[in-house]
């Protein structure tokens, strides 16, 4: 995340500077979502922070779900830059004027996707690795960041060949639409993850061949399973029916095992096991 901070006041300052020398809303649009990025890069350094504390007597769980918050916040951000881009775009759409030394911003705004490319792509393969929500989220954010700036690069290309200005606020105008959805899809899913959203398919389906095995060797039953996503916490939760007539010991022990089983499956998961006699009604 420091390297994001880092990525972002560089990549904000160049697309500036590409705003300032050629009088482009276009190279202006790039900008503020760079400003974006900084803000989000803040927050997430924060969250990280957070998320990475041990569970104490308030946070039984841990504080995983910090991640979520700098999602949202990333989101809200991303929104506000979105209006302002727009906003701008309608404006000197309406008023078009020349651009001055195009070829010097485009060099400017070209060096600043470059750094966004290599550094989207080392939190998403960092992000990946940890499964740490923010990182990937900041990661897909600075890629997407980089087809705006590409987006942008053409279309100022563009008008610097043809002398055709309203396309450069109808550039700033698509860059505009392009974040909202961004934004819109990154609210989404923080959203879904703070209310407790359940593993994704390809965990759950790690799970379930284990609980699959178990009913092939044991004459044991499961109830369906329950999970919850935490930040990069893994919740399940398992309700087993056993004989009627094993011992405490016995149901304990399989138990013990199914947990470690689980956990070689699915890494770094929490299991809850609920044991009961079979032909009770499983919770």
């Amino acid at each position: 995340m420091l390297l994001s901070l880092a990525a972002a006041i560089a990549t904000m300052a160049l697309k500036a500077g590409a705003a300032v020398v050629t009088g482009s809303v276009g190279f202006l649009s790039d900008a503020l979502e760079s400003g974006v990025n900084l803000v989000a890069a803040v927050v997430a350094l924060w969250a990280l922070r957070v998320a990475a504390r041990p569970r104490d007597a308030d946070h039984h769980f841990g504080h995983g779900k910090a991640e979520y918050l700098s999602a949202l916040v990333e989101g809200a951000m991303i929104f506000v830059a979105a209006t302002a881009i727009i906003w701008s775009a309608v404006e000197r759409l309406m008023s078009p004027a020349p651009l001055v030394q195009p070829g010097l911003g485009l060099v400017l705004s070209t060096a600043a996707a470059g750094i966004n490319l290599a550094v989207g792509l080392t939190l998403l393969r960092v992000g990946r690795r940890h499964r740490s929500m923010t990182l990937i989220a900041d990661g897909k954010h600075l890629l997407t960041d980089v087809w705006t700036s590409a987006g942008v690069i053409v279309g100022i290309s563009l008008v610097a060949l043809t002398n055709w200005y309203p396309l450069d606020p109808l550039v700033a105008l698509a860059v505009g639409i392009n974040i909202l959805w961004t934004g819109y899809r990154l609210l989404r899913g923080s959203m879904s993850s703070l209310l407790s959203a359940a593993l994704p398919e390809k965990d759950h389906a790690a799970v379930d061949a284990v609980l699959d095995r178990y009913r092939s060797e044991y004459p044991v039953k499961f109830a369906p399973l329950r999970t919850v996503e935490s930040g990069r916490q893994r919740l399940v939760f398992v309700v087993v029916a056993v004989p009627g007539e094993w011992t405490v010991q016995a149901a304990h022990d399989l138990a013990d095992r199914l947990e470690a089983d689980i956990d070689a499956a699915l890494p770094h998961t929490e299991t809850f096991i609920h044991v009961e006699p079979a032909g009770t009604s499983a919770r």
